[in-house]
């Protein structure tokens, strides 16, 4: 018997934007970059009485390109056809530039019209994607080169404890310190625990080579980030060819559009492939980026923002772990009611709560309002 299915439509009613300027506990830095705060913006999706929540990290003027050129591309749109309005961002995006701060625009604008779908048919979003995995496991990351012996031990030592299984800190500002910094990481955490380490790009090819062995051999590192820069594909393809057995090679947090993911994946260049969904264009790109990771046989592994990222790399057969980065695990906390719960090393789905389940605390946010 033939079932005639009803047409849904929600014309999405209005983007609204707001930005918010986070002070970081203490200043921080790694390989490449320093800062004292961090900023995000936030988007809110409207239509047929409910509202849905995106955010990216980046600077606020991510939003002044919302408000003044994405908007009306997306407002009338149908929330229950989502690649077509992200199509038409990206499109309209062709200006402006696409990788960098317009598919950071896209991201926030993306991850808001999911989760407005999801709580227009009161599901969560893992559930609308099609849920892979029930928790997503983390990796504790902070670990920062501004941090003393005795707050870097703390903090990796102190995720330990809480049963997180691996741990990640900063390296590469400056090499000559590193030695006595990766000591003190190995003694707070223990042998039973995983360590990772980041240079954010600031190494030379052989330079990151000679680190990696060392790495490898002397502290038991397993995970290698960014030795050299993410655009160097050659550079990062010696590393993931030569660097010791148990040392993995990952990039990717700074791909954007999808020819980015495109380069570090069919160029060898990473064992494991990072995606962050407040960059690399939402829970769409997200998606993309994960399938295309998968028919070449690779692990994702999500950047930061754990609690935008938990529900749709839980939709990840082949997910690896999320980052719980500090800076963003304290920020989440000050602004958003419904984070997702840390046990074990992994983060709990709320599935009782409809879309992400984030809700923004507009009082409390109120203090970092730029």
């Amino acid at each position: 018997m033939a079932v005639q299915a009803s047409r849904v439509e929600a014309p999405v009613e209005q983007l609204v934007v707001s930005a918010y300027e986070v002070p970081t506990d203490e200043p921080e830095s790694d390989g490449t970059f320093e800062w004292e705060s961090t900023t995000i913006v936030v988007v809110e999706a409207g239509a047929a009485g409910a509202k849905g929540l995106g955010y990216t990290y980046a600077p606020a003027a991510a939003g002044k390109l919302v408000e003044e050129k994405l908007a009306e591309v997306v407002e009338g749109r149908d929330v229950f056809a989502l690649v077509e309005v992200w199509e038409a961002v990206g499109a309209a995006l062709r200006n402006v530039g696409r990788p960098g701060i317009g598919f950071c625009a896209l991201s926030a604008i993306d991850c808001a019209l999911w989760d407005l779908k999801a709580r227009l048919l009161e599901l969560p979003l893992v559930d609308l994607l099609g849920r892979a995995h029930d928790d997503v496991p983390i990796y504790g990351s902070g670990g920062f080169t501004s941090y003393s012996l005795q707050r870097l031990g703390e903090q990796l030592g102190g995720w330990a404890e809480l049963g997180i299984p691996r741990v990640k800190m900063k390296v590469s500002r400056d090499p000559d310190s590193d030695p006595q910094r990766l000591d003190a990481a190995r003694q707070a955490i223990g042998d039973g625990v995983e360590l990772f380490v980041d240079s954010n790009g600031a190494l030379g090819r052989k330079q990151a080579l000679r680190w990696a062995e060392r790495f490898a051999r002397e502290w038991g590192v397993t995970w290698y980030e960014e030795p050299v820069s993410s655009a160097d594909f050659e550079g990062l393809r010696l590393l993931r060819d030569r660097a010791p057995a148990g040392l993995e090679i990952a990039a990717g947090e700074y791909a954007y559009v999808p020819a980015d993911f495109r380069n570090l994946v069919a160029n060898g260049c990473v064992d494991c492939l990072q995606v962050d969904v407040t960059r690399c264009g939402g829970v769409t790109g997200l998606l993309q980026a994960a399938g295309l990771a998968r028919a070449f046989g690779l692990d994702v592994s999500g950047h930061c923002a754990p609690a935008l990222s938990a529900h749709p790399l839980a939709a990840v057969p082949n997910l690896r772990h999320l980052e719980w980065f500090h800076d963003h695990v304290r920020l989440e906390s000050l602004l958003f009611d419904g984070m997702p719960e840390q046990e074990g090393g992994a983060l709990r789905l709320d599935r009782t709560r409809a879309g992400n389940g984030l809700e923004l605390k507009r009082a409390d946010a109120e203090e970092y309002a730029l």
